[in-house]
């Protein structure tokens, strides 16, 4: 088990990072276009530290390591997750879903919006995780790369899966074993991001978008053309396209992909590469196709007729924010049980039809077209068997991989 990298950020995984929560998948909405980026000066203030220094060294702490478990006498759990990630009354105060967990069970939840970019909420629990104390929290919600992060470190506990009956029988197939968790025995995902092909069918005018390779090789989306600032995002619909799994590609393969980027630089068919900012460019025809995530495009086909969306035969990638338990947390069954109560389907339909990502639990579809009929009948939210069939992860990367592909990355985009 890995216990420290002791490995600094390169200036391309900080750019990264930067580009992540300013304008990419961190900022990406729960309803409104936004997401979250209320604390960005903090935000950036965390990152600085982190790039300034490298990450700080880990103690050596043994994997899974709990506290006592205080859950049959102390009827809470804490819950830290992203802001606008959870479903909320009229009134913007009250979150339902919770409020009915706590009446069935008595336990009460503390919920906090406190993860505001990944990087900064790893710089925020990781003195006290790495010096083998608790972090106040009985649950986090991070996203698939951290997650992996925390999991190597042996900073998160094994779940128990007496405790877990819906969410074991109820995961989707396409989340069910990524290679940083096989079998899900440390997390389960809380929301699914889909990257897509998304289009303004008046800016098209008639040309037809099925493909990456359309949006590369059709002369007349010449300078319309927009993919995304998220490395793993747009090189693992390259990769698809070009026939390579991003759960398993080599060197060569991602050196390929750069080069098929860069050659729609150099052609000037790629207009530009986007965070999600793209959205504008996508409303207003500037862009006429792009990469986009389905989040975004569930708002925008709302708010927009001409606005749609294409998934390639060859398919689509799919990343998570997934729940996770850190050492220490002292109410590990009231965790366990909140985590397993979001895959019943009725508690899982109300949220997804609140923030409209992809919904992670299998068999909800009925459940939510009880509550928004349309969000039931969106595949960008409900995909599916044929849909799932088609998502791909994009695989683990080493220390040392992920430094390298980001700086060529970074020189693709001219981050």
């Amino acid at each position: 088990m890995e216990q420290y990298e002791p490995d600094r950020l390169s200036p391309a995984q900080v750019a990264a990072m930067r580009r992540s929560y300013t304008n990419g998948r961190a900022a990406l909405t729960r309803r409104s276009l936004l997401r979250a980026s209320t604390g960005g000066a903090l935000a950036l203030g965390g990152l600085g530290t982190l790039s300034a220094c490298g990450i700080p060294a880990a103690g050596k702490t043994e994997g899974g390591v709990s506290a006592e478990d205080r859950s049959a006498r102390e009827k809470r759990v804490a819950f830290s997750n992203w802001t606008e990630y959870m479903d909320v009354d009229e009134s913007g105060r009250r979150h339902p879903t919770l409020e009915a967990f706590t009446e069935r069970t008595g336990i009460k939840v503390t919920y906090t919006e406190d993860i505001n970019d990944n990087a900064e909420f790893f710089g925020k629990i990781q003195p006290q995780l790495a010096a083998g104390q608790e972090t106040g929290r009985d649950i986090v919600v991070l996203t698939d790369w951290l997650a992996a992060r925390l999991i190597r470190l042996g900073w998160v506990q094994k779940l128990d899966p007496a405790n877990l009956p819906h969410a074991f029988a109820n995961l989707s197939p396409q989340f069910r074993s990524p290679d940083w968790d096989p079998g899900r025995a440390y997390s389960y995902p809380w929301q699914g991001i889909s990257t897509v092909i998304a289009y303004n069918r008046k800016a098209l005018d008639g040309t037809e978008v099925k493909s990456v390779s359309d949006l590369l090789d059709t002369p007349k989306l010449k300078g319309r053309v927009g993919f995304l600032t998220e490395m793993r995002d747009t090189v693992g619909m390259v990769l698809l396209d070009m026939g390579k799994d991003p759960a398993r590609f080599s060197d060569d393969d991602y050196d390929a992909a750069i080069a098929r980027l860069q050659k729609g630089v150099d052609s000037g068919q790629i207009r530009r590469f986007t965070g999600n900012d793209y959205t504008s460019d996508l409303t207003k025809g500037d862009f006429a196709a792009c990469l986009a995530w389905a989040g975004d495009v569930v708002q925008l086909k709302a708010d927009n007729p001409d606005v749609d969306f294409v998934i390639p035969d060859s398919g689509y990638v799919t990343s998570s924010d997934s729940m996770l338990i850190p050492n220490k947390a002292r109410h590990k069954t009231n965790a366990e049980r909140l985590i397993d109560y979001y895959y019943e389907p009725g508690p899982a339909a109300e949220l997804a039809a609140y923030i409209n990502f992809v919904c992670p639990v299998d068999g909800v579809k009925e459940e939510l077209a009880k509550i928004d009929e349309d969000a039931a009948n969106n595949p960008l939210i409900i995909p599916d068997k044929a849909m799932q069939a088609r998502s791909h992860a994009f695989r683990s990367l080493s220390s040392k991989e992920e430094t390298a592909y980001e700086e060529k990355f970074a020189k693709l985009t001219g981050a």
